[in-house]
């Protein structure tokens, strides 16, 4: 093997200087795992890091730590101490994550660097007559006296990451075999769009009140910015301009628009991006509920008595659905665009190249846009065209005897029985108990319609595909339901993006299907 030049050696964060360097010796990292000092061979480490912060995977292995942004890719962490079988040991300033590249790069956790050593072959020895702390057949040889040591353990990591990620190797020969070339497979052909009879809808408050808007007029939903420009000279209505993903949106207030008191924003407000014709405003409201699925048979036209001209022709139609408990005004977003606050705040722009901005951000092909949800402090997000609704959680559901562990119950939603399933079960998760931020995400799923439990649901964001790429294959469930991953590296998010396709295992799918009839 031939020594690598100083342009060939990695970049070591917080590494010492090494020691030796003559052209024969051969160069190692040494560093601490647990009270033992290990070697790696230079050539497969291409980069030494501080520890990440990790978004966590369900259905990983155990000794999988989460998923790291590096440089704009995913780095899988993995713990060494857990690996070897050591006592579990928080990160601190000394912790370093060694980038070992075996063709897939992986980052493994260890307590301390200590130092990139030239070692002469002559002085790697064997394992025979030494007594090892680890399974010895993860080592490759045995370096006495180096680097201040009296003995290095020179750890082979090909045949580690081939022991705790052999059935990762067999998929990707499986695959290879088959033809098969990517992960991510769309769940269009399972979906099944509402019928044409139903209205699909977002369904949002302001001021106690319900309100909703297509789903079709919906380009996305975003938290609220730290930052909103304001715009002079322009009605109370705009709130002002902010950038969304390098473009600049205008901001209206549906409460001013209203004519209901003004109020600061908190964590639950949210900006609902609707579009017309080309131009797109963000409308800001209290709080997103649901998407419904309303049937058109519950809704009524506007009374004459109530409707209103001008301004105010904003709601046509309400919707009352839960028997009646809930009355759903229905704003219609050509009328939205017609009112004067739209006018203006869309008047402070310049509407041309604003409308070219959005027919370019509208192209398709270029973003794909996804329900985000949260579990825990993790966030996913599944293909808007998978979700069929996403209601609130009953205060009771009916449970069903001999049914999947993971399913919590049934509910009865517009007449029909829909089983209901826990997602944080269903992935491995902790539970949690119930509250109110909690929603249920409905999808057909091979003519199948079951609906998961989540923690909450946090907006709908249109994901550009040149963030979208592969997940690191980590396990056979979680490389077939959670096969992607949505790299947002400006806004230092990580989205995993879920095939519903893949919720139901074959047998579920046969229980909820009895379930369900």
């Amino acid at each position: 093997m031939s020594t690598p030049t100083s342009a060939d050696r990695p970049h070591v964060a917080g590494a010492p200087e090494e020691e030796g360097s003559a052209s024969s010796t051969r160069q190692y990292v040494t560093f601490m795992a647990g009270d033992e000092v290990f070697a790696v061979e230079m050539a497969p480490v291409q980069e030494i890091i501080r520890v990440p912060e990790v978004v966590r995977v369900p259905m990983a292995p155990h000794t999988l730590e989460g998923l790291a942004n590096l440089r704009g890719h995913v780095l899988p962490i993995v713990s060494l101490r857990r690996a070897l079988g050591f006592d579990e040991r928080v990160s601190d300033d000394s912790s370093r994550a060694v980038v070992i590249n075996f063709g897939e790069p992986l980052g493994f956790v260890v307590d301390k660097v200590s130092s990139v050593v030239g070692v002469d072959p002559s002085k790697i020895e064997g394992l025979d007559g030494v007594g090892c702390t680890i399974d010895a057949d993860l080592l490759s040889g045995i370096i006495k006296d180096v680097g201040g040591h009296a003995m290095v353990m020179v750890l082979n990591f090909q045949k580690l990451i081939d022991q705790e990620f052999a059935h990762i190797a067999r998929m990707q020969r499986d695959q290879q075999a088959a033809g098969l070339t990517s992960l991510g497979t769309s769940t269009a052909t399972s979906h099944e769009s509402a019928s044409e009879d139903e209205l699909h809808l977002v369904s949002f408050d302001v001021a106690a009140q319900e309100y909703a808007i297509a789903i079709s007029d919906v380009q996305e939903i975003v938290q609220i910015p730290d930052t909103i420009i304001k715009v002079p000279r322009s009605q109370s209505h705009v709130l002002g301009v902010m950038t969304l993903r390098n473009r600049l949106l205008p901001l209206v207030s549906l409460r001013s628009m209203f004519g209901l008191d003004r109020r600061a924003s908190d964590e639950a407000s949210r900006i609902v991006v609707v579009s017309v014709q080309g131009a797109s405003v963000g409308v800001v409201v209290d709080n997103v509920n649901e998407v419904l699925r309303v049937p058109q048979k519950l809704v009524e036209p506007m009374p004459p008595l109530l409707a209103r001209e001008g301004d105010m022709a904003d709601i046509t139609e309400i919707c009352s659905i839960d028997g009646g408990k809930r009355l759903v005004s229905i704003i219609s977003t050509d009328n939205l665009f017609r009112h004067s606050a739209i006018k203006d705040a869309l008047a402070n722009l310049d509407v041309d190249s604003q409308r070219a901005s959005d027919r370019h951000s509208n192209a398709g092909p270029d973003d794909e846009q996804v329900v985000v949800f949260r579990l825990g402090t993790e966030e996913f997000g599944v293909p808007i065209d998978s979700v069929q609704e996403i209601v609130r959680v009953p205060s009771e559901l009916t449970h069903v005897p001999k049914a999947p562990p993971a399913v919590e119950g049934v509910i009865n939603l517009r007449g029909q029985v829909l089983p209901v399933m826990d997602l944080r079960r269903r992935l491995g998760l902790g539970n949690v108990a119930r509250n109110d931020g909690q929603r249920i995400v409905v999808f057909m799923i091979h003519n199948v319609r079951t609906g998961f439990i989540v923690d909450s649901v946090a907006e709908v964001l249109k994901v550009p595909q040149s963030a979208i790429e592969p997940a690191p294959r980590m396990s056979e469930a979680q490389t077939s339901l959670l096969a992607r991953m949505a790299n947002l590296e400006k806004q230092k998010r990580m989205l995993q993006l879920l095939e519903p396709s893949h919720l139901l295992a074959d047998t579920d799918m046969h229980q909820m299907a009895a379930i369900s009839a």
